[in-house]
């Protein structure tokens, strides 16, 4: 096994991309990365390109066929929960890939309400946004991954974990927020874990698990137990943690609107 040391900042090209353990299609999934993000490729071997996300620094083993040179700067994102790429500006024509929320795009051109991306495909222009367009409500954003699959790893339009859905949110309301659990509990401020003095937006941690109350008493996240988005009573999901010996840690607040 012979590994080439390369230092070279790399464009993701397939619509979500695997980010694994080790440099194996069988390797656990550690995240994902969307089109348009940026790997800083450390080394090579075999086929994989080893180094970290730009977006969160996320160490792992990317598939090099996956990557290509950076390309022009990104002007639009990807503000739809999904979005199909076709190979020509016409709905029937057919579908190259697919792209989820969040996505960066160099739009090149505009026609019959579709949008090129550079020579790659086009896109429906109404699915995206100029970067720095920001969403209001993070929660909103969150809303629309209701009954999305449960995967682990999963940040894109078709699985989530826990951690991965709020980090779609927040970055697509303009919200910087790491990838994991552990890390996104440092954001906003702690307010006390008092359940009758909740409001929209409060993000609910417990141990390896993070959620977002869509109100005072209702409670979005994607977790293990349904294998999906959900919605649900906090009293239930509080209870049914507890079952396993988790128990609140913390409660967070970020600005929110709308709601």
């Amino acid at each position: 096994m012979n590994e080439n040391t390369v230092r070279q900042a790399r464009r993701v090209i397939t619509g979500s991309q695997a980010l694994r353990r080790q440099p194996a299609s069988d390797a656990p999934l550690e995240t994902q990365m969307l089109f348009g993000e940026i790997f800083e490729v450390e080394s090579e071997q075999d086929g994989w390109a080893k180094g970290r996300t730009a977006l969160d620094q996320y160490p792992g083993f990317v598939q090099l066929d996956a990557l290509s040179a950076i390309g022009p700067l990104p002007t639009h994102l990807i503000s739809v929960q999904r979005s199909f790429v076709y190979k020509n500006a016409d709905m029937k024509s057919p579908v190259l890939f697919w792209l989820s929320m969040n996505a960066k795009l160099a739009l090149t051109a505009h026609l019959n309400g579709f949008s090129r991306i550079e020579d790659l495909g086009w896109v429906y222009s109404k699915h995206t946004q100029p970067v720095g367009a920001h969403a209001a409500d993070f929660v909103s954003v969150a809303e629309l991954f209701t009954g999305t699959p449960y995967l682990w790893g999963g940040r894109d339009g078709l699985g989530v974990d826990c951690s991965g859905l709020l980090q779609i949110a927040l970055h697509r309301a303009g919200i910087t927020c790491p990838r994991d659990t552990w890390q996104q509990v440092e954001l906003g401020q702690p307010v006390a874990v008092d359940l009758r003095a909740l409001q929209r937006g409060d993000l609910i941690f417990w141990q390896g698990h993070v959620g977002m109350m869509r109100s005072a008493g209702e409670l979005l996240h994607a977790n293990a137990y349904h294998m999906q988005v959900v919605s649900e009573p906090l009293a239930d999901a509080v209870a049914r943690i507890a079952q396993t010996g988790s128990k609140i840690l913390t409660v967070r607040r970020l600005p929110v609107s709308g709601g």
